[in-house]
C-alpha cells in the first residue's frame, strides 16, 4: 500500500490531485480508497474522500428502465453533471477550490447540500466508484486507477458481504439476480464503451484481498 500512495504522491499538479478508483462493484475500490487515505494523511497529504455513491439520481429516475435493467445501471443512476460542476471542475485546473463531496443520500433518496469546504492546493481527492473512466469523465481524472477482479469473484464477495452485515442467506437470490442481469451486464456496457482496463494509469489485481498487486499501464 505503501507503494501504491508513493505512486500518487509522485504526481504533480497545479492544483488538487484528483484520484479516481474504478472498478466493479464488490471489487475492493472502497477499502482500497480508504486506505490509500489513511497512508498519505500519515505522511502529512490532505485527502478528501468522496464516492459516487453520493452522487446517485432519485430512485425513480435510477430504476426508470426497470429494476435490474443493465442500461438503467449504466446510463441513468449517477448524476455526472453535478459530480462536475460541485466537486471535479472545482478542484481541478483554474477551480476555485471551492468543493462539495456529495450532492444525494441514496438511504433516504433525497438531496443533499452539504456547505462547501476549501481544499489545500496539494491536497488529494480519492474518489471511488464504478464507471468512473467513461468518456464524460475521462479528462477530469489527474490519475486513473482500476480495481480489476473477475465479475463471478464479485458475486460471491456481495453474497458474503451481505451476509456477514444481515446474519442472514435471505437475500441471496436477489443479490445473484441484482449481479447477474444489472451490474454485470452494465460493466459488460461500460467495458464495450470505455476499455477502462485500456486506459487506467494503474491495475490493481486485487482478486486476493489479502495480496493485492498493481501495475502501472504504459499509455
Amino acid at each position: 500500500m505503501s507503494r501504491l500512495a508513493g505512486a500518487i504522491s509522485s504526481v504533480t499538479a497545479t492544483h488538487p490531485l484528483r484520484v479516481a478508483v474504478d472498478g466493479p462493484p464488490a471489487s475492493g475500490k472502497t477499502t482500497l480508497a480508504d486506505e490509500l487515505a489513511v497512508v498519505l494523511r500519515a505522511h502529512g497529504r490532505d485527502v478528501i474522500r468522496a464516492t459516487i455513491d453520493d452522487f446517485l439520481v432519485p430512485r425513480a429516475q435510477r430504476y426508470r428502465r426497470g429494476r435490474y435493467s443493465a442500461e438503467g445501471c449504466y446510463f441513468d443512476a449517477h448524476d455526472r453533471a453535478a459530480l462536475c460542476r460541485v466537486l471535479l471542475d472545482p478542484l481541478g485546473p483554474g477551480g476555485d477550490r471551492r468543493f462539495r463531496h456529495a450532492v444525494f443520500d441514496g438511504a433516504t433518496d433525497t438531496p443533499l447540500s452539504p456547505p462547501a469546504s476549501t481544499a489545500a492546493a496539494d491536497a488529494v481527492l480519492l474518489f471511488d466508484g464504478v464507471f468512473l473512466l467513461r468518456p464524460e469523465l475521462f479528462d477530469r481524472w489527474d490519475l486513473r486507477i482500476f480495481v480489476s477482479v473477475p465479475f463471478e469473484q464479485t458475486v460471491d464477495r456481495a453474497r458474503d458481504r451481505s451476509t456477514a452485515v444481515t446474519g442472514s442467506t435471505a437475500d441471496t437470490a436477489d443479490i445473484e439476480r441484482s449481479w447477474r442481469e444489472r451490474y454485470i451486464p452494465a460493466q459488460e456496457l461500460y467495458f464495450a464503451a470505455a476499455r477502462p482496463t485500456d486506459r487506467a494509469d494503474i491495475i490493481v489485481h486485487n482478486d486476493q484481498l489479502d495480496r493485492p498487486t498493481w501495475e502501472v499501464r504504459p499509455h
